[in-house]
């Protein structure tokens, strides 16, 4: 870990770096940035960013009410040390380094979604606590295909064949890909990135890859350069891994489960579990949480159009918030564990979630749910398909349930809420104005 801009310069001219590429991840998750020579770039000043980065719709658009005050001001990017790492695809010696979002005079800018993620986690120190998180990631590997009007297909692996039906947990169908996941190990490796198991989903060329658990916001960091770095692998394969919730029909969608436990801050001690080994109440009061704020926390779990076609019964997804031990109907689930590592997995999220808000939403529910002593449902042992829905069904709903929670409001903080709320009501209506291939085929001549 460096610790200072001077041990910062100190390990760039050790690495012989000549750019850096200076991030920032905006309200989709992707990167944003500047990229710097080395000789132009000084850590103890860091840069400068407008502002409005953080209020882009995932289109490049902007909500209609403006979020940001009416002179456009800049923010200063500072660089994170404990981040800076090396670029391993590129062909030059080039670091990259995240960058935390400040106004001048030192206050975090409430749009950063890393400052979101900060916020929560300092309301747990508050209370003593400190939670732990393993995400686990889904991604699908497809042919590289520029029409957007054309359905996505599976590429072609070292048998040059594509993949024929659903192959979950194959070790075969994993060995067709062999170069590319050589690849994304060694490059993750090189950026300390701690992957933990491989396997093939049930989708054709579906992947999930696993995280190893620890400090939500490094991990948070993890998955973000995790899917900037299997895109890139991905596509200097001849292919593209997708990270959208659904991305082909008929095929299961893809999911970023998020593995929660919580510490006692003082002595480590998990505090889901009692010294006899038993659950404990704060671990009912966390699931009650879940159960009660979720729904309408729903936009950060589900934040696009997408999102909601992955959410549907038998399909390996969630369609409501039945808890059960062991049980992967549910969406939300607790796994075989002993005392120690006794944890809740939310199956609720979708791939395409950015991490950050996305970890900081399930860790705000389950605060909520600790702090308010809330009772969860008792546990399912059958399928949680044959049971009601319970979430928002399309994006639109999911806003209004947003807007609606005052609880979740004091956490996030009003201003955060409204513009993430008016971002997110700029993409459902931009596509809401796409009338669809369906709708031509079945409406045009037949209405």
């Amino acid at each position: 870990m460096v610790a200072s801009p001077d041990a910062i310069r100190h390990w760039l001219d050790q690495h012989h770096i000549t750019e850096i590429e200076c991030l920032i991840p905006d309200m989709a998750g992707q990167a944003r940035g500047k990229i710097v020579p080395r000789h132009k770039y000084d850590p103890a000043q860091g840069l400068r960013l407008p502002i409005a980065v953080l209020e882009m719709t995932v289109t490049g658009a902007y909500p209609e009410q403006d979020y940001v005050p009416v002179a456009d001001p800049d923010m200063h990017l500072v660089p994170d040390a404990s981040t800076l790492r090396r670029v391993p695809w590129a062909k030059e010696p080039t670091a990259q380094i995240i960058h935390d979002c400040q106004r001048f005079d030192g206050t975090p800018v409430e749009l950063s979604p890393r400052n979101v993620l900060r916020r929560i986690l300092a309301q747990y120190e508050r209370d003593g606590l400190r939670p732990i998180v393993a995400p686990e990631m889904e991604f699908y590997l497809v042919q590289i295909e520029p029409d957007e009007d054309i359905p996505l297909k599976p590429p072609i692996g070292r048998t040059q064949r594509t993949e024929a039906g659903m192959q979950s947990f194959s070790i075969d169908a994993v060995n067709e890909y062999d170069d590319i996941f050589d690849v994304i190990y060694d490059w993750c490796e090189a950026q300390g990135l701690q992957l933990d198991t491989l396997i093939h989903e049930m989708g054709t060329a579906q992947m999930e890859i696993n995280l190893d658990h620890g400090e939500p916001l490094a991990l948070a960091d993890q998955v973000f350069l995790f899917k900037r770095t299997v895109r890139e692998a991905a596509i200097r394969h001849g292919m593209y891994a997708t990270f959208m919730a659904k991305p082909m029909q008929g095929q299961p969608g893809s999911a970023m489960h998020i593995h929660q436990s919580v510490l006692d801050a003082g002595s480590g001690r998990n505090i889901f579990s009692m010294p006899d080994g038993q659950p404990s109440p704060a671990f009912f009061h966390f699931i009650g949480g879940l159960q009660t704020y979720l729904p309408a926390a729903m936009a950060f779990f589900a934040p696009y159009v997408n999102s909601y076609r992955r959410l549907s019964r038998y399909t390996s997804a969630p369609i409501n918030l039945s808890w059960g031990y062991d049980n992967r109907t549910c969406g939300l689930r607790v796994p075989q564990s002993s005392p120690e590592q006794r944890r809740v997995e939310n199956r609720l999220a979708g791939v395409d979630v950015n991490p950050y808000l996305a970890i900081a939403a399930s860790l705000a529910c389950g605060l909520l749910g600790i702090r308010e002593r809330l009772q969860p449902t008792e546990p399912l042992a059958g399928s949680a398909y044959e049971q009601p829905h319970q979430l928002p069904r399309h994006l639109d709903d999911a806003i209004d349930r947003l807007l609606a929670c005052t609880p979740l409001a004091e956490l996030f903080g009003e201003h955060f809420l409204r513009t993430y709320a008016a971002i997110k009501d700029a993409e459902y209506r931009e596509y809401f104005d796409v009338v669809s291939p369906w709708e031509r085929r079945y409406l045009l001549l037949n209405v």
